[in-house]
């Protein structure tokens, strides 16, 4: 079997790193494309992946299309050589239009239900779509994704990240970190660059938050992009790391967890780690999974999550445990189901 499978962010590495291995493991031919954005070249080199780099990310409403219709054209002439038998993804723009086009099963997971525009342009093509049983069908259907071809489990797809983790105790110390302070926080600014999110890339929802916590704790900033990196230098107990680290190991390893994203924030959660979410647009339904479940925290007022991040210092109560799917499993059976079918 051959497998195509497209990571256009840096996180998704991590989430489909257990299903490459595996499907490798199996024998199976895996053709790996990603695209030029934040740190996936890192990440893949760190992993060891071999890959073909095709395109890369769009910043402006007007370069994303040009970027994009550039990046389906050149996969197309890539996979219209290769043949795949099965292609996977999970929020690519590109995989699903193009296995469409020439009539390859795909398998898409999704999480997202607020990206709007990305959800119109592929979910209609999709053979099969698995996303969390969080997400409101609606949301998805009225993008025009067929009832048909929804698979929904119990979690979300940072349940995956974990398959095989070893938590790096010395993680202060292999990073050389000079920590004055007794309490640490970890902190990841926002998705300013996304299509999902109207926001100013020269701006932080972080930065006061910062300027009001300094004294208090150390602070650890993993900026997604150069212009984030700047808004935080400067300040004293305030760290700048640049990927790619072992952020599984200091959010584990840190006190405390603030985000203005969302892949972070959930992973943190899921790893014991108190979590305040900040995220400056309307929260998603896998976010408020986890603050239903007291998993996570949100705010988006400063005075306030000053206040909530302070008492979280203190508190030292453990988080409850939570009833997930296998969601490797899950994707798995489907990869072969939809290949076998094709």
């Amino acid at each position: 079997m051959k497998v195509w499978i497209d990571i256009t962010n840096a996180p998704h590495v991590r989430f489909f790193k257990n299903i490459i291995e595996y499907l490798q493991g199996e024998g199976e031919d895996v053709i790996i494309t990603i695209r030029k954005f934040g740190d996936i070249h890192k990440l893949m080199r760190l992993f060891g992946f071999d890959f073909i780099s095709i395109g890369k990310h769009g910043v402006s409403l007007a370069e994303k299309l040009k970027e994009s219709t550039k990046r389906a054209y050149k996969l197309s002439k890539l996979i219209i050589e290769e043949k795949p038998d099965v292609g996977v993804s999970k929020h690519s723009i590109e995989l699903p239009r193009v296995t469409f086009g020439l009539k390859i099963p795909s398998v898409y997971i999704l999480d997202n239900e607020h990206a709007i525009a990305a959800n119109k342009l592929t979910l209609p093509l999709c053979e099969k779509i698995i996303m969390p049983e969080v997400i409101d069908l609606w949301d998805v259907i009225k993008t025009g994704a067929d009832p048909n071809s929804i698979i929904r489990y119990r979690g979300t797809s940072e349940i995956l990240h974990f398959q095989n983790f070893k938590y790096n105790d010395k993680i202060f110390h292999d990073l050389k970190l000079e920590l004055k302070k007794e309490k640490t926080i970890l902190m990841r600014p926002e998705p300013a660059l996304a299509s999902y999110l109207d926001a100013d890339c020269h701006k932080s929802v972080l930065t006061p938050i910062v300027e009001m916590l300094k004294d208090h704790a150390n602070i650890l900033v993993i900026p997604r992009f150069k212009e984030q990196a700047e808004l935080f230098k400067g300040y004293e107990n305030v760290t700048i790391l640049k990927p790619p680290v072992d952020t599984f190991s200091l959010m584990k390893k840190c006190d405390l967890m603030i985000g203005a994203g969302g892949t972070m924030n959930r992973e943190a959660a899921l790893l014991g780690t108190p979590v305040i979410s900040c995220y400056p647009g309307k929260p998603l339904a896998v976010d408020k999974f986890y603050i239903e479940n007291g998993l996570m925290h949100r705010s988006t007022e400063t005075d306030e999550i000053v206040k909530l991040a302070l008492k979280l210092l203190l508190d030292d109560k453990k988080p409850p445990k939570i009833e997930t799917d296998d969601l490797f499993k899950i994707i798995i059976e489907n990869i072969y189901n939809a290949a076998n079918k094709g």
